[in-house]
């Protein structure tokens, strides 16, 4: 592949940052494994400036972000707080409602919070986030006699759980899928894309905002061979409607999957 000069040294200085994360989960509070987050963005940002920035350094960026991304700064600047309440609000708004970094929290204030990897959420990482990270933090509030923060990461739990069961309407509809391709449960399929893949999290109620994403018909429509090419009159619409905002029982996906075997 011909790179111009440019895209080399990006790359040259791109191979000088920290390490990914392998899993793509990444909380706010320190895990047994892992640093905050903001500290582990610190040293990413340290690495790419070639030195530790001074607080107000670092206030100067997430001002920088507040007032191109939400018109106006916050009273409070600091990489914690702007992790917490607006970067992936911010994020939505720069990838143009499409996020591949989800925030995932349970609604305090001093709750359990962390950012998904979209591209690497897969059943394992989503189930490593629900019964390890989750469930430790959920240990350390009962320790520690927080039953308020108790209680939230017990919801959110919950919450998740249902997600990677995949009952309705925590279900995965691909319109351009047969039934018996439907994804069954937690299993995410990137080519579908982050608009029907993140449906699951906005309906549970689980992000710490929710994108402004459009689940209604698509424009045109399917040919008589697209596999949903009936559904239209459900919802009102003609044969052929390219409906999105379908839901799926996870009997019914099981039994075409077992009827397709057969």
């Amino acid at each position: 592949m011909r790179l111009s000069d440019l895209a080399k040294e990006r790359i040259r200085q791109n191979a000088a940052l920290p390490p990914p994360d392998a899993d793509g989960l990444l909380t706010l509070h320190a895990t047994t494994t892992d640093r905050p987050l903001a500290d582990r963005l610190r040293a990413m940002l340290a690495a790419a400036y070639g030195k530790a920035l001074t607080l107000s350094q670092e206030m100067e960026l997430v001002r920088a972000a507040d007032e191109r991304l939400d018109r106006k700064a916050a009273r409070d600047a600091t990489l914690e707080t702007w992790l917490r309440d607006r970067a992936f609000r911010q994020h939505c708004v720069l990838f143009r409602q499409r996020p591949f970094l989800w925030q995932v929290w349970d609604g305090g204030r001093d709750g359990f919070s962390a950012f998904l990897l979209y591209h690497r959420l897969d059943k394992a990482a989503l189930e490593k986030l629900t019964y390890t990270l989750l469930g430790d933090w959920i240990a350390q509030m009962k320790a520690a006699g927080r039953t308020a923060e108790e209680g939230w990461a017990r919801q959110l739990e919950q919450r998740l759980v249902a997600i990677l069961e995949g009952e309705k309407p925590y279900d995965i509809f691909v319109r351009w899928k047969s039934l018996a391709r439907q994804p069954i449960g937690w299993e995410p399929d990137l080519d579908d894309g982050v608009r029907l893949n993140i449906r699951p999290f906005v309906e549970a109620g689980v992000l710490r905002d929710t994108p402004k994403i459009n689940w209604n018909k698509d424009r045109g429509s399917d040919p008589s061979s697209a596999p949903w090419f009936h559904l239209g009159p459900n919802y009102g619409e003609a044969k052929g409607a390219r409906i999105n905002g379908h839901h799926l029982t996870l009997a019914e996906k099981r039994d075409a999957r077992a009827k397709a075997k057969s």
